[in-house]
């Protein structure tokens, strides 16, 4: 019976042994980390979240105050009013002209007739030609100078618009969202405070949906593949490991040298790839826990 222990012994320490290493790659997990800054200057009148918030992607959070915007778009409302009323009307201001010139056609057919009989001489009907040709210019001069009238205005107008539509954005960008449906991990900013374009005012992470990034050799990525499930072991210290569906999402085109927390010094000097694992968050994995991969 002794002999027999002893024999047994070795076997399950080197069985105990292997299950440690039955790993392909071990990493951290992170999440992805968005941090929201004010994209205008001005003061912070709302800014209604607080860390560990859960929030929905585009629900206004907060608001930055939007008075000189909305005085600057009613100066530009009251300028494009103006503007459209300037323009002048067209027809009216040729009507008198273009009633000129029928009369005087008119009155060339008549000169026509009565030059036939006798009754008109040859210089009345120049001259009702001179006055019907000043008239077609007088015409096309002033239409003209209305066409380009109007162009000006309406570029003008356009013009304005555009400025309405440039302060209507800027409206739309004091109010304060959220790219991403996650959870507050940050608040740079309180109500009160001057937001000033580019500063940061709070940082967010979907926590629901995790990634390990592992590092595999290249002579494992023969092994996996884009879309790939794999089992992902979470590690939350001592005799704490949680085990995890996970799905291979990106694999890195370039290599680099294995992180100091991977491997020992030697193995550093090994390249590998950088691989990332969505995993499901059920709650309990924290961003910077360690975890390990198994194929």
């Amino acid at each position: 019976m002794n002999k027999v222990l002893i024999l047994i012994i070795p076997v399950l320490l080197i069985a105990g042994c292997g299950s440690d290493k039955d790993y392909f790659a071990e990493g951290t997990f992170e999440a992805t980390e968005i941090t929201i800054s004010s994209e205008e200057s001005g003061k912070i009148i709302s800014l209604d979240i607080n860390e560990g918030d859960f929030i929905k992607a585009d629900k206004t959070v907060g608001i930055i105050d939007t008075v000189q915007f909305h005085l600057k778009k009613l100066q530009l409302e009251h300028q494009l009013t103006a503007s459209i009323k300037s323009r002048p009307d067209v027809e009216a201001q040729l009507s008198s002209l273009n009633t000129r010139l029928d009369n005087l056609k008119k009155e060339k057919k008549r000169i026509e007739y009565l030059l036939k009989d006798g009754a008109a001489t040859t210089k009345q009907l120049d001259d009702i030609n001179a006055s019907i040709d000043l008239t077609k210019s007088n015409i096309s001069t002033l239409k003209s100078t209305l066409d380009n009238t109007i162009s000006s205005i309406d570029a003008n107008s356009e013009s304005i618009r555009t400025g309405i539509e440039q302060v209507e954005d800027c409206i739309k960008k004091c109010h304060i969202k959220s790219p991403i449906t996650g959870t507050i991990l940050t608040k740079y900013a309180l109500q009160g405070e001057l937001a000033i374009m580019g500063r940061p005012l709070f940082k967010i992470a979907d926590l629901d949906n995790m990634f390990l990034r592992a590092y595999f050799t290249s002579s494992q990525l023969a092994n996996i593949k884009i879309g790939q499930r794999v089992k992902v072991i979470a590690d939350f210290g001592g005799e704490n490991h949680y085990e995890y569906p996970g799905t291979i999402s990106w694999i890195s085109e370039e290599c680099e040298f294995t992180p100091k927390s991977i491997q020992t010094k030697d193995s550093r000097s090994n390249l590998v790839y950088a691989v990332k694992i969505k995993v499901k968050n059920d709650g309990r994995i924290k961003i910077g826990f360690s975890g390990k991969v198994v194929l």
